[in-house]
């Protein structure tokens, strides 16, 4: 592991414990697998001293559970003890498949009550542990994070609460406006990117790319995501372009100003390939949009990322703009809940992030930093230096 070089030179902030929810149960086993298998392997100094007792174990997952009564409420109970610890909790609150039981009747749980289950566990701690890390893929209610009239500041709010109950770091990925950390300016915030993953589940699908200025072109779907395509068109060194969504500022459509038209800046892409990012799909009527705009500027193939994919309306439309020729590889990660139609799609490719939150984690309970994790530049020169060398025409 490249990360054993500074962590044999520190001391763990405390003995290691993993709390993930019922939400995110398949991805906290992963994780723990990786921080299981790399453990065993380090020699530390201290590992045979009272300091480390706890160092190498079979498992760092905690047990913990949120059983309800039949009224549909519930409390949080963890059932092994935490005092000292340090805790890393994990939880995705877009994951629609789980049920609960209210009054005899099945109840879908919602962000709101994944959000509460979270609360309900950082109070069963009740203070015991030396310091809690909530990890929350998809950042709570981050859509709404700005006032544009009499509103709530949902995600503001969430994140004030946290802290409140003594959660010492936030780590998120890909939050919808960064900017939403300014409502807790004296705790730990992180949104990490996961473009190393994009561009490793690309390479190592698709053997033919040329990725040059004169072949290859990078796009954002949209204004505001700009920062993420300026970066990725940076370390691959390509052009960027982006689009421009024109509003009906008059109409209000399931909460939202329905798109008039998508407005394109940037030079031709004409028998480019290119890479459309974004932080998330949710009915995905705006990205096929965007690439069918593309399409009829003659892109040559279109590949599609986003860091969540929710998929709220269904694949239908994706599988019609697949079979038409619109788009050639959809990719988006495992940090939210996957069905199994959607692994089993032909233009799918699924970036695993399990390994990378397990070095997070890893490296944050040595107090080691992790800004060379959350800056992949150098990762990404190196992929890129191997699929040419493995690639010579691409």
């Amino acid at each position: 592991m490249a990360n054993d070089e500074r962590l044999l030179k520190t001391t763990p902030a405390g003995a290691l414990g993993l709390i993930p929810l019922e939400s995110c149960q398949t991805m906290g086993a992963q994780v723990d697998k990786y921080l299981v298998k790399w453990r065993a392997k380090r020699e530390h100094k201290l590992c045979d001293t009272m300091t480390l007792n706890s160092y190498k174990r079979d498992t760092y997952i905690v047990e913990a559970s949120c059983p309800r009564f039949g009224s549909g409420e519930a409390k949080g109970v963890i059932k092994d003890s935490v005092r000292g610890y340090d805790l890393y909790l994990m939880v995705d609150v877009t994951n629609h498949h789980l049920t609960y039981s209210l009054c005899g009747h099945q109840n879908m749980m919602s962000p709101d009550d994944h959000f509460s289950d979270l609360k309900r566990i950082i109070a069963a701690v009740g203070g015991k542990a030396r310091r809690i890390t909530v990890i929350i893929p998809f950042l709570y209610e981050s859509r709404q994070h700005k006032r544009t009239s009499r509103e709530s500041l949902d995600c503001a709010l969430a994140l004030q609460d946290l802290i409140n109950m003594g959660v010492d770091n936030i780590i998120t990925f890909d939050a919808h406006d960064p900017k939403v950390q300014n409502a807790i300016p004296l705790k730990g915030f992180d949104t990490v990117q996961p473009s190393y993953q994009f561009i490793k589940g690309i390479l190592s699908n698709v053997k033919d790319l040329k990725i040059d200025n004169d072949h290859m072109m990078v796009i954002s779907p949209d204004e505001g995501g700009t920062n993420r395509a300026i970066y990725l068109a940076n370390v691959l060194g390509l052009d960027m372009g982006m689009f421009y969504k024109r509003r009906d500022y008059s109409k209000v459509i399931d909460g939202r100003n329905p798109i008039v038209a998508h407005e394109f800046l940037g030079a031709s892409v004409e028998g480019k390939d290119v890479l459309i990012i974004d932080d998330m799909i949710s009915s995905g009527d705006s990205m096929i949009d965007v690439a069918t705009e593309l399409k009829k500027r003659k892109a040559n193939r279109i590949f599609m990322m986003a860091t969540f994919g929710l998929f709220t309306n269904g694949l239908q439309k994706f599988d019609k703009a697949y079979e038409e020729g619109i788009i050639y590889r959809l990719l988006t990660t495992n940090l939210t809940c996957q069905e199994d139609e959607l692994l089993e799609k032909p233009y799918y490719i699924n970036c695993d992030m399990s390994k990378y939150i397990a070095y997070i984690i890893d490296t944050l309970n040595h107090d080691v930093s992790i800004s060379d994790l959350l800056d992949p530049y150098d990762r990404i020169h190196r992929l890129l230096d191997k699929y040419r060398k493995e690639n010579p025409s691409g």
